[in-house]
C-alpha cells in the first residue's frame, strides 16, 4: 500500500460515515487541508500518530507487511528473453 492507496481508503471510510473533511479535522484538532492532502496522497510530511488517529477515528487499522518485490525493469525482461532464445538455439 502506498500513500495514494491509504488516502483512498481514508476517503472511502470518511464518506461511509457521511462526514466532511472539516468534521474529521475538527475532531482530531488538525486542519482540513491536512485531511485533504492525506486523502489525496499529496501530503508532504505527516507524523505516524496523526495517520493512526485518522485511521482510528474512521474505524481503520494500519498493518505492517513485508514489502513485495518490485516488478522487473524492462532491460531485465529483455535480457531474460534473450537468454531464453539463446537456450533454445540448437548447439
Amino acid at each position: 500500500m502506498n500513500l495514494e492507496d491509504l488516502g483512498k481508503a481514508l476517503q472511502q471510510a470518511r464518506k461511509q460515515k457521511q462526514w466532511t473533511q472539516a468534521e474529521v479535522a475538527r475532531q482530531l484538532g488538525m486542519s482540513r487541508a491536512t485531511v485533504s492532502a492525506l486523502e489525496n496522497g499529496t501530503v508532504n510530511e505527516i507524523g505516524i500518530r496523526k495517520v493512526m488517529a485518522v485511521c482510528s477515528l474512521l474505524g481503520l487499522e494500519l498493518h505492517v507487511a513485508t514489502r513485495q518485490s518490485k516488478r522487473p525493469h524492462l532491460h531485465t525482461l529483455v535480457s531474460e528473453a534473450e537468454q531464453r532464445k539463446r537456450d533454445k538455439e540448437p548447439k
